[in-house]
Order: C-alpha cells, then sequence, then structure tokens
C-alpha cells in the first residue's frame, strides 16, 4: 500500500503596511506564524516544500523551512494564489454571485482549471509513503478540502483557513481520498489564530 499525506499550510500574516500587495512580505505576526508552523511540523520527513510565488508564501516557506534543514523548496504555479471562477454559475447559490462577478479578472481561475491541476499533481500515489508540505493560499486550501470531501465545486467558498493553519489531506491505496486535519491551529497563541 502507498500512501500520499499533503500538509497545506496558508502562508503567515501579510504586512498591511504593503497594501496586501502581491510582492508584500510577512508582518511581524506573520513570520512568528510561520515559525511556529515550523516548530510544530518539524518531526516530518517532508520529500519537498512547495511554496506559491507571491513573497508572503516564499517568506513563509523560507522561515517554516528552518526547521527542515536538507528539504528542497520550490515555488511553483500548483500553488499560486488564484480564485475558483465559474464560467457558469449554476450550481453556486445564489447568494455568491454577486462577490463571484467582483473577483478580478487577472484573479479568475476559469472553472477552477489551474486547481483541478494541482490536485491532479500533487494528489497522487507513488510506490511507497510520501509526505510534502504546500505552503500557498485560503481559496487553495479549500479547492483541495473540497475534492478529498467530494463536495460541490462550489462548496471550497466559505472553507477559511487561518494564517499559519495547517491541514492535512491524504491519498491511499485501496481507500477515497480523507481529510485528516483542518485549519489545525493548536502551535499558535489563541490571538494569533
Amino acid at each position: 500500500m502507498a500512501r500520499t499525506r499533503l500538509y497545506l499550510v496558508r502562508h503567515g500574516e501579510h504586512d498591511p503596511a504593503s497594501g496586501h500587495a502581491p510582492g508584500g512580505g510577512l508582518s511581524a505576526l506573520g513570520r512568528e506564524q510561520a515559525d511556529r508552523v515550523g516548530r510544530r511540523l518539524r518531526k516530518l520527513s517532508f520529500g519537498s516544500v512547495h511554496h506559491s510565488p507571491l513573497a508572503r508564501a516564499a517568506e513563509t516557506a523560507d522561515i517554516a523551512g528552518r526547521h527542515f534543514p536538507g528539504t528542497p523548496r520550490h515555488s511553483g504555479d500548483f500553488v499560486a494564489d488564484r480564485t475558483p471562477w465559474p464560467s457558469a454559475k449554476t450550481g453556486y447559490p445564489q447568494r455568491w454571485h454577486g462577490w463571484l462577478d467582483g473577483v478580478p479578472i487577472d484573479e479568475r481561475d476559469r472553472d477552477a482549471t489551474a486547481l483541478r491541476a494541482a490536485v491532479e499533481h500533487f494528489g497522487v500515489l507513488g510506490d511507497g509513503d510520501r509526505d510534502e508540505l504546500l505552503i500557498t493560499h485560503n481559496f487553495v486550501i479549500g479547492w483541495f478540502v473540497r475534492h478529498v470531501l467530494d463536495a460541490p465545486d462550489w462548496r471550497w467558498l466559505g472553507l477559511n483557513q487561518a494564517n499559519g493553519g495547517i491541514t492535512v489531506v491524504q491519498w491511499e491505496s485501496g481507500r477515497p481520498a480523507t481529510l485528516i486535519a483542518f485549519n489545525d491551529t493548536g502551535h499558535l497563541d489563541a490571538e494569533d489564530a
């Protein structure tokens, strides 16, 4: 039997002084959250740390990665910040239609094409057990959770992760994909979660 386990971590808090610009890094709290993620997961043996190309995710990976010396880190488009955007809102609850209309065009992942590719890329079984750390964004994590729960496409909406929160999903031979943990913030102080 083989197992693939993905540890999906939302980046640390974005520095509000950057005006939430894509190139903005982490706040002091965000850097502390990133360090706590690394300390929480340091006993695990990851094949790789994959992170979004945006500065806040890359910085989170750099800080958390100090706790995984020798583990390769990769910036990649599969975990880039994106919003799954339906070309037809059929099946999406009416209450979300206006919000979806307001998603900037450059942030739209039309019919979740890129996110479906990310699940296909990471959610595969190899010859043995594999653990990977993905440092990414809220909607990306929501999409993975929606997928493993076999929920309707729209159900990524409202699955919100805290900055530094850890979600774990798993694929295992002969079993359906599984949600192991969702938005675990036990490693963060209550006021940081």
